[in-house]
C-alpha cells in the first residue's frame, strides 16, 4: 500500500469520524491530497464516499477529527470554503433549471467582484465546454444530462477553485459522454486545478487518477497510485468486474 507523496500537501484529513445520528458513516479516515494531483475515491454504494466529500465541502455534519487546507484548519462553512478555493460539483448536478446556461455560470462567480476576472473565467469555461457557449441562452432544464453535467462543472469552475470536489460525475451518463467528461477532467487538472473525484466508474477513475483510495464501510482499506490499484487483484474483483481465474 503506497504511502508516498510529493510533500506538497494541499488538503489533509486526519482521524475523521462522521455520524448520522447513531450510525457511523466514516471511521477514523485519514488521507491527503497534494497540490496538482487528481485523487480518486472508489468504493461500493453506501461505503462513505459522498460523506467524505460532504465533510470536506463544509456541509454541516456530526463529525470529529481534523481537516487542514494549506496547513490551516478548515472551517465547516460552505461560503468560507469557496473563498479559500474549494468548489464542489454535487451528485445529480443540481443546476438551476429555470435559469439559462449563462445565468447558471454567473451564479458560480457570486463571490467575485472584478468583472474582468468573471469574463476571463467565463471564456475559460466556454473554451473547455464549447457546447455551453453554443447554448448560453438555453434554459438549463431543457438540456441533456451530459450537458447539465458540463454546466455543473463549469459553474464550479467560475469560482476559480484550487481544489475541485466531484461527486459521482458519470452517474446517469452514456458511456461516450463519460469518456468525454473524463478527458475534460484531465484538461482541468492541466490548467492547475487539483481534483478529488468520488466515482462509481472505478476503471475510469483509476485510469485518470495519480493516486486513489478505496473506502469500505467507512474505512480506508487501500491506497496507491491509480495504476497500482487498477492492477490489484482484490480491486479488480470487487470493483472492476474481473473474476479470479
Amino acid at each position: 500500500m503506497s504511502k508516498t507523496h510529493t510533500g506538497n500537501i494541499m488538503l489533509s484529513v486526519k482521524d475523521l469520524n462522521v455520524f448520522y445520528g447513531k450510525i457511523q458513516a466514516l471511521d477514523n479516515v485519514s488521507m491527503h491530497i497534494d497540490h496538482g494531483e487528481i485523487i480518486a475515491v472508489i468504493g461500493a454504494n453506501g461505503a462513505g464516499k459522498s460523506t467524505l466529500l460532504r465533510s470536506i465541502a463544509g456541509l454541516k455534519l456530526q463529525m470529529t477529527g481534523a481537516l487542514f487546507f494549506d496547513s490551516s484548519p478548515l472551517i465547516s462553512k460552505s461560503h468560507i470554503m469557496v473563498k479559500r478555493g474549494i468548489a464542489m460539483v454535487p451528485e445529480g448536478r443540481r443546476v438551476f433549471g429555470n435559469l439559462t446556461v449563462y445565468e447558471n455560470l454567473i451564479m458560480g462567480s457570486y463571490l467575485q467582484h472584478d468583472k474582468s476576472e468573471v469574463k476571463a473565467e467565463l471564456e475559460g469555461v466556454y473554451s473547455l465546454f464549447p457546447r455551453l457557449h453554443e447554448r448560453m441562452h438555453q434554459v438549463a432544464a431543457t438540456m441533456s444530462g451530459g450537458e447539465q453535467q458540463m454546466l455543473a462543472i463549469g459553474r464550479a469552475l467560475m469560482s476559480k477553485p484550487r481544489l475541485l470536489l466531484m461527486d459521482e460525475p458519470s452517474l446517469g451518463l452514456a458511456p461516450m459522454l463519460v469518456s468525454e467528461i473524463f478527458v475534460k477532467f484531465k484538461e482541468i487538472n492541466q490548467r492547475g486545478v487539483t481534483i478529488l473525484l468520488v466515482e462509481q466508474n472505478a476503471r475510469q477513475a483509476l485510469s485518470l487518477a495519480h493516486r486513489a483510495y478505496v473506502i469500505q464501510t467507512g474505512r480506508i482499506v487501500k491506497e496507491g497510485s491509480g495504476k497500482e490499484l487498477l492492477n490489484d487483484p482484490q480491486v479488480q474483483e470487487a470493483y472492476l468486474g474481473v473474476r479470479k481465474k
